[in-house]
């Protein structure tokens, strides 16, 4: 794990220590039995999302998670004084944290604490009241410690007022050969593990749940899932059609974990077979995060790192800007964190602008490592399911809607046409006058687009792009197949920037130019310009 951004360190441990507990319920104690140890600073406790984190490991009692608590007093700008009065053992007491105070400095305390947080039946927060710069006769306990370094005098002076005589980079013996036998003690019950771990009848599961390998009926499952809308071609949201997904495939993928900061029944994520987990039961593989989805995208990332299970949170889209710092990280991290994000424009309605993302798919499409994937229908989010599934290599962020969307007319066969990035939905039945692009349900606009254009003698290929990502990946044959070498148009609604990359210097985008609006969300996309025939318009200005 990478920590940096404050907070993000003590928040994510929360994953790890959840991840322990949902493992230890499916496989034993003999198997997955450890413990989160996490050392946080002033500043840790300080920002919002170690309170959301500590909430919720509070909440579902993770007893097994340990924070020592770095209590300096110091922060960049002086004293934490300036800032921070509140009482920090109170406020996780609050959380049903178990809490002690201790001289950080005292190793005989430091043990103490250390049995008594093995004792605990809670998370435990250990206070250590301890001085910043440590021996520096002039820069201790003061902030000038904090973010430089003390330079050669300083340095000098508190080897000397510390008794410290051994030359650059050299450990001692007194200090290495203790600390190369704790490094050791733990050879016997790594073998003891070892044998059980050969002799488990959960070995193959075990191994295979963390190489995060899915487990051979997920095919079936998918296949079986992509005939079902084949054949039953149902015009609904895509954040139903995620439902129907995980319903098709939580049941036979045990390492699928999953929950919502409190929108479960608008998010589509909750399978009835998961159950929920709970703090005396942790067989449930579905977590209620509450109102924290920066929380929730911490712990998300904890589950990924610690390996073993595939996590998955939702919220609206327009609140992923309560987790972007978490997104970010797994991002730059790499790590197998799903985000569903439903409600993803004004198709949403009469919430308004305040709920209507616009700006977000293109701050995602340029953040390094991020698959951006916004279908179009039933079949497309199936297939982004499959492709969010297989990702090892990075966030994947699905993007659904909030409104029904009628089925795209294109191959229902075996390939997964989305795992492309783009495809031709309805090719031109004639010469290739121009090519529209589009993404989610603005697909369907386009596709009325075409019919319309073809009622005037102007053949046109629409193609559906559900991930720039993956299109950018493609051979240039490929791309040029999809794109096209006439005008393009590209639809969405959101804003045009980054759809260059697409379209070429000439292309003509129709989508947002500004914040949303509240009204039905049919009166919004004529209001605001997003119809078949500006898209029409705009294909006859390009001729």
């Amino acid at each position: 794990m990478t920590t940096g951004p404050l907070g993000q360190g003590i928040s994510t441990a929360t994953g790890f220590a959840l991840a322990e507990r949902m493992l230890a319920a499916r496989f034993g104690k003999g198997m997955v039995d450890h413990r989160t140890w996490v050392i946080a600073s002033d500043g840790d406790m300080m920002e919002g999302v170690s309170h959301e984190a500590c909430a919720i490991a509070g909440h579902l009692g993770l007893n097994k998670l340990t924070v020592f608590y770095d209590d300096n007093e110091i922060s960049i700008d002086g004293g934490t004084d300036i800032s921070m009065t509140d009482d920090v053992l109170k406020r996780f007491a609050g959380y049903g944290w178990a809490t002690r105070r201790i001289d950080g400095h005292d190793p005989e305390q430091i043990e103490s604490a250390i049995r008594f947080a093995l004792r605990s039946r809670k998370p435990t927060l250990i206070a250590c009241r301890t001085i910043i710069g440590f021996g520096a006769p002039k820069k201790a306990g003061t902030p000038a410690t904090h973010g430089s370094p003390l330079g050669a005098d300083e340095a000098a002076a508190a080897k000397a007022l510390l008794g410290w005589t051994a030359p650059h980079f050299t450990v001692p013996d007194d200090i290495l050969v203790p600390w190369r036998a704790a490094g050791a003690r733990s050879a016997g019950a790594h073998r003891a593990w070892a044998r059980r771990h050969a002799a488990s009848n959960q070995r193959a599961a075990f191994d295979a749940a963390l190489a995060g390998d899915l487990p051979p009926d997920y095919t079936t499952a998918m296949a079986a899932l992509r005939e079902k809308i084949a054949a039953e071609k149902p015009n609904i949201a895509t954040r139903q059609a995620s439902q129907m997904a995980l319903d098709a495939v939580v049941p036979v993928v045990p390492e699928m974990v999953g929950g919502s900061a409190d929108l479960t029944p608008s998010n589509n994520t909750f399978v009835k077979s998961m159950g929920v987990f709970t703090a005396k039961d942790h067989a449930g593989r579905y977590i209620h995060f509450g109102v924290r989805e920066h929380g929730m995208g911490t712990t998300l990332n904890g589950l990924a790192l610690h390996g073993g299970l595939i996590p998955y949170g939702g919220t609206f889209f327009i609140f992923s800007d309560y987790c972007r710092p978490a997104i970010r990280l797994a991002a730059l991290m790499r790590i197998r964190s799903i985000f569903v994000l439903t409600h993803d424009s004004i198709g949403l309605g009469e919430d308004g602008p305040t709920h209507q993302p616009v700006e977000h798919l293109a701050s995602f499409r340029a953040m390094p490592n991020v698959l951006v994937l916004r279908p179009g229908d039933a079949m497309e989010t199936a297939e982004c399911w499959d492709i969010a599934l297989k990702h090892k290599d990075g966030p994947v962020l699905l993007v659904l809607s909030r409104q029904a969307m009628p089925t795209l007319p294109r191959d229902h066969g075996a390939e997964n046409l989305s795992a492309r990035g783009g495809y031709v939905v309805a090719p031109a039945e004639g010469p290739r006058r121009a090519t529209i692009l589009a993404t989610g349900s603005e697909v369907a606009l386009a596709l009325k687009a075409r019919e319309m254009l073809a009622a005037e003698g102007i053949t046109v290929a629409v193609a559906s792009v559900p991930s720039f990502e993956l299109l950018d990946r493609q051979d240039p044959g490929y791309r040029t197949e999809v794109l096209g070498e006439a005008p393009r148009i590209g639809v969405e609604a959101a804003v045009g920037f980054g759809w260059e990359r697409l379209l070429g210097a000439d292309g003509t985008f129709i989508g947002m130019h500004g914040f949303g609006a509240s009204a039905p969300y049919q009166k919004l996309f004529q209001h605001f310009g997003i119809t078949a025939e500006a898209i029409v318009a705009a294909v006859k200005a390009k001729l």
